[in-house]
């Protein structure tokens, strides 16, 4: 009997209903018992956001600030797996996914573990995918492979979706206009294959090759547009949670400066961007084509180095 261990935080059941769909082969399979465990915040965040709470979470996660989880456990010493699901907030591993990395409990049973980790996220996940796994290999962790589920439609129309679903808590078609939030019901419910693929990988000792199955069975998706966006703008992030951090040294301050982080987001995501996206597919993408498939390959998994 193998025994795998499947952590996670989850705010709105999204990453709860991927996981769920990853773990139902080992669930189907009397090779493997799952254990499940869910973390939460002693200070919840509210679901829907208020518009406070979701801006004022901005410096913390960017800066990867810790918070008190609530007490949790786990049945054994060792495991045979772990996966790790997390979401990503501002670019960054959501406030309560990083506690989790932080906790000694956690950094002590991932040592000398494997470690696959599950995403669920806009279309943003590079950064953050990039901090996970040092933090895993820092705690002693082997890290195995990263499978992210995002929202595939176009980066401005899931800019909107997003917002209208963490502010209103509706997964629907806003307006009977928009695309559905978040991750597509259909790409949840193919998460068992690259559940299947990692019970095998277990079952036939090929673990060190699961990354490049899981890319090949189609499962991770990097638009080169987006990889340009988001390397840049997790540079500015950094500069604005600092920012925030050294000019808010009272909510009324913190509060200002988190209104004209927002308002200069809003801009640069639906006027900037656009604008700056033409200019580097018509000036500068011909020029630099092998290395942006470089560094698709290093963030996909394929490679070491970008």
């Amino acid at each position: 009997m193998k025994n795998i261990l499947v952590i996670n935080y989850t705010q709105s059941g999204q990453l709860n209903d991927i996981l769920n769909r990853f773990n139902s082969p080992f669930e189907n399979s009397n090779q493997f018992e799952v254990e499940h465990v869910e973390v939460s915040p002693k200070e919840p965040f509210p679901f829907p956001w208020t518009g406070d709470v979701f801006w004022g979470a901005m410096p913390g996660c960017v800066l990867e600030e810790g918070l008190e989880l609530n007490d949790f456990s786990f049945k054994r010493e060792k495991y045979d797996l772990i996966v790790f699901g997390y979401q990503v907030w501002f670019l960054s591993v959501s406030l309560p996914s990083m506690a989790v990395l932080q906790h000694p409990k956690f950094k002590t049973i991932i040592n000398k573990t494997p470690v696959v980790t599950v995403i669920g996220a806009r279309n943003m996940w590079l950064s953050a995918h990039e901090s996970v796994k040092q933090h895993i290999t820092n705690a002693g962790g082997n890290f195995i492979a990263n499978i992210p589920f995002i929202d595939r439609h176009n980066n401005l129309a899931s800019v909107v979706t997003i917002f209208y679903w963490m502010l209103t808590g509706k997964k629907d078609r806003m307006w009977r206009i928009f695309p559905i939030p978040g991750v597509h019901p259909e790409d949840i419910e193919k998460a068992n294959q690259p559940g299947q693929l990692t019970l095998n990988a277990i079952e036939n000792n090929g673990l060190q090759t699961l990354q490049k199955d899981i890319h090949d069975l189609g499962h991770i998706h990097l638009a080169s547009s987006v990889m340009f966006m988001e390397l840049r703008a997790k540079m500015v992030f950094n500069i604005w949670a600092k920012l925030v951090r050294r000019k808010g040294t009272t909510l009324d301050k913190e509060r200002f400066w988190l209104n004209v982080f927002k308002y200069y987001l809003l801009i640069a995501i639906f006027v900037l961007s656009p604008i700056v996206l033409t200019i580097y597919f018509v000036l500068i993408y011909p020029f630099i084509v092998k290395s942006v498939s470089r560094k698709k390959a290093y963030f996909c998994g394929l490679i070491e180095e970008a």
